[in-house]
């Protein structure tokens, strides 16, 4: 399986684990969509990155999240469902992680390609701003 850097943007296939989940001592998810926000040091292998989960499902009210327009869905080659980029909640893994899944019918595959540079930039702000004020919750891998 080919395993890409974990450049900013780049949206992988990945066992993200949400906070509540792993409160409850799971260790483990489900394969979806998810986004490499930045990795946390130095080039070598392995890496620390943080990663954002993209769901269908619609952000409850104490939920950051950020709606992917379909156009950058299909580019992906998502469905067609909408989608969104959760910022509240993050997953920091090494890189390359053992939670990185091929994709759908491409089995040597694990990224699904960049968001564009103009969401990737609002998106990082977003999360950024998120952060500092104290409204994400971070699992460690």
């Amino acid at each position: 399986m080919r395993i890409p850097d974990p450049e900013p943007g780049l949206v992988v296939r990945y066992d993200f684990l949400w906070s509540r989940d792993a409160e409850r001592g799971r260790t483990s998810s489900k394969d979806r969509p998810a986004c490499v926000v930045a990795a946390l040091d130095e080039p070598g292998d392995p890496r620390l990155v943080v990663l954002l989960a993209i769901t269908h499902a619609a952000p409850a009210d104490d939920t950051i999240a950020m709606e992917i327009p379909i156009a950058v869905c299909r580019k992906l080659g998502l469905d067609e469902a909408r989608s969104w980029i959760v910022l509240s909640e993050y997953n920091i893994d090494l890189w390359p992680s053992p939670g990185l899944a091929s994709l759908p019918g491409k089995r040597k595959n694990v990224a699904y390609g960049f968001l564009p540079p103009n969401l990737f930039a609002r998106i990082k702000v977003a999360f950024r701003e998120a952060h500092i004020a104290g409204k994400t919750r971070g699992t460690r891998r």
